[in-house]
């Protein structure tokens, strides 16, 4: 491990500069790797952009930056990828400050940015090396998600192809699943996703057995799998359809024959009961038939109190007398068979006969 600390202009950083948007970006003279492989996509808002150049303005220091050197003297940005891009983007005249881009700027203003000095740490480490401590900084203010560290660690070209469909703005995961799936392409989250599906949860696994795979066909033919699957059993379309683990039901049920317009029918009826307070639940239940991604409306205090009265304080299963307490209130005839939660339908069980009894 070798490291020497420089001070870098910003004019020298900037010369060369160009952004393929989300492919590939470089800068200092061509040689510079402001975005490796390993690292995220851009993700600042305006405001963390905004900071970076009033600071550099206001002549105020900038934390340190890490280049690593290559054994070909090319360098590879680190940290500070997030940093350097807005710099460049604002010597580029891509967006404004205070009304102002930079070709607006009076010669010293410009010329005050253009010599300010980056403290960069010039590094030359193994991979190994590298790849630990990119784990380990905190990336420009943001922090890294569960998947962008996965990426950090296990990086080549299966995950390269993999972010092509899974990691851009406008992906093609995002243009046939988008509807229902939920966080960001950039932010690695609907690649988690897809291979939390594809592995049942064991994403490192299954990342680090992949690695050096020549592409991610595999994963992607298994999501479109998924998503086609979801639009044939539950084809008319719901915004509580955004927030379901579609890959475990696929996993489970893929090989199974449904009736699509049965289950719509079924469905367009829980939407209508208020005794279901999770409607996105709705879904995994119809296939799985577990209450449970219902939240089944629960009885009242008052009316536990009720019945617990009414029963003079006896188990109707076992016939014992019980505390309020070493109780929990029942449905006398099932929900499932469309009987709601009312103080009619309503009776006590002791814990262990409620929670023996069938169902029936």
């Amino acid at each position: 491990m070798k490291i020497e600390l420089k001070e870098i202009p910003i004019k020298d950083v900037s010369i060369g500069y160009v952004n393929d948007k989300e492919e590939w970006v470089v800068g200092y003279g061509w040689i510079l790797n402001i975005r490796p492989k390993y690292q995220r996509e851009f993700v600042y808002k305006d405001k963390q952009r905004d900071s970076v150049i009033e600071t550099i303005k206001k002549d105020f220091p900038l934390n340190v930056m890490y280049w690593v050197k290559n054994a070909d003297d090319t360098y590879e940005v680190l940290d500070w990828q997030q940093r350097t891009i807005s710099i460049c983007e604002y010597i580029d005249w891509k967006f404004s400050l205070d009304y102002q881009y930079f070709h607006n700027l009076t010669e010293d203003e410009k010329n005050k940015i253009l010599d300010y000095k980056l403290m960069i740490y010039f590094c030359e480490w193994t991979d190994k090396e590298k790849l630990d401590w990119f784990k380990t900084i905190n990336i420009a203010w943001e922090k890294l998600t569960d998947q962008e560290l996965r990426n950090a660690i296990y990086t080549g070209t299966w995950l390269t192809d993999a972010k092509r469909y899974f990691s851009k703005s406008g992906c093609p995961a995002y243009g046939i699943g988008s509807d229902y799936l939920t966080g960001s392409s950039i932010r690695q989250e609907y690649l988690e996703t897809a291979i939390s599906w594809i592995s049942k949860s064991n994403i490192e696994q299954y990342m680090a057995e992949n690695q050096h795979k020549p592409n991610a066909n595999e994963l992607w033919l298994y999501f479109q799998s998924v998503i086609n699957w979801i639009k044939i059993i539950f084809p008319n379309y719901r915004k509580e359809m955004k927030w379901i683990d579609y890959g475990f039901l696929y996993n489970q049920f893929k090989n199974r024959e449904f009736d699509s317009s049965l289950f719509e029918k079924e469905i367009t009826k829980l939407m209508q009961d208020e005794d279901v307070t999770k409607k996105s639940g709705i879904y995994p239940y119809v296939l799985t038939r577990n209450e449970k991604y219902l939240s089944i409306r629960a009885f009242t205090d008052k009316q536990k109190r009720e019945a617990y009265e009414k029963q003079a304080w006896i188990c109707v299963k076992c016939n014992e007398h019980f505390e309020l307490d070493e109780m929990e209130a029942d449905h006398i005839k099932p929900w499932h068979e469309w009987w709601k939660t009312t103080a009619e339908n309503c009776q006590m069980l002791c814990k262990n006969c409620n929670r023996t009894k069938s169902g029936k």
